[in-house]
């Protein structure tokens, strides 16, 4: 009975088999796509697909609390943060080619290698060993069983990781802190030393103005037609990602003046036109003759 039970355990059905190889291709892609993409944000969001199939996957095997956890800390928080950070600073391709550290490229290479032993070891180390099962393993809980081996077997490797993470927490503080030497300027020096500079003093006209739509990337128009690029955000000025819109915006704005004026009955008629300069030419040739008759009798 015991040995028809081991034998079911490590038998692996149709669907875990195919379930494993659908989303094991889909995490190795979206690995492949988070070093292999242009733009930061695309490969922050491979990233955070590829950490939702590692968490399909925690759940299929039964750790219910890693898998939770993985999507709840990892995917909806950490790399939602990234996310926005790298949305809102606008982080481009251009930045990542900058190497501010001569050789790390080659120590990156050779980390990479040593994980790829260490990964591959630990494979095999598990592939030759007999399997307890996952109802041995949760037999206490999965919680349980989880703090057992991280505060017993794998504690000091947890001492470990936890140490390195604090201290990476501290060097980005003490990296992006600045000791202020001079004292902080108050709000009036600040509006007084812009005036001094001649800034733009009143508040930035907002985009689209008078164009076709309100959009970030549209730059409003002037009185005269011209844009205003102050209305558009410097970043996407520098990125060339302004859409010009005034030609179109300003034949729109003639159109619906010109039916405005049909529909409000204000356009003259062409011939009505036409009579009101003949009689101003014939209004200017009484007043000549008026003149030359006054000059003839003096």
């Amino acid at each position: 009975m015991s040995g028809a039970l081991a034998a079911a355990a490590s038998t692996t059905s149709v669907g875990e088999a195919l379930q494993f190889w659908v989303l094991g291709t889909v995490a190795v892609i979206g690995a492949l796509c988070t070093i292999l993409m242009r733009k930061a944000v695309h490969s922050a969001l491979s990233l955070a697909g590829t950490m939702i199939v590692l968490a399909v996957f925690y759940l299929a095997n039964g750790a219910y609390f890693l898998g939770v956890v993985q999507i709840v800390v990892y995917t909806g928080a950490i790399m939602m943060l990234f996310l926005f950070v790298v949305m809102l600073v606008g982080v481009t391709a251009a930045d990542s080619l900058k190497e501010t550290l001569k050789g790390q490229r080659w120590l990156a290479a050779l980390c990479g290698l040593g994980f790829g032993i260490l990964l591959c070891a630990g494979i095999g180390n598990a592939s030759l060993k007999t399997f307890d099962g996952l109802a041995q393993a949760n037999s206490g809980g999965n919680v349980e069983g989880l703090a057992a081996l991280v505060f017993t077997k794998y504690v000091f490797a947890f001492e470990i990781t936890g140490a390195l993470l604090i201290t990476a927490a501290v060097g980005a503080m003490v990296l992006t802190h600045r000791e202020r030497t001079e004292r902080a300027r108050s709000q009036r020096e600040q509006s007084e030393a812009r005036v001094r500079t001649g800034k733009h003093v009143p508040p930035l006209p907002a985009p689209g103005v008078y164009a076709r739509h309100n959009a970030v990337d549209i730059p409003g128009l002037l009185p005269d037609g011209t844009t205003s690029e102050l209305s558009v955000n410097a970043t996407l000025r520098g990125r060339g990602q302004v859409r010009d819109v005034s030609g179109e915006a300003l034949a729109e704005l003639a159109a619906l003046e010109q039916r405005s004026e049909r529909w409000l009955g204000r356009r003259k008629p062409e011939g009505a036109e036409a009579e009101g300069a003949e009689g101003a030419e014939g209004a200017e040739g009484a007043s000549e003759d008026v003149e030359h008759r006054k000059g003839a009798a003096k």
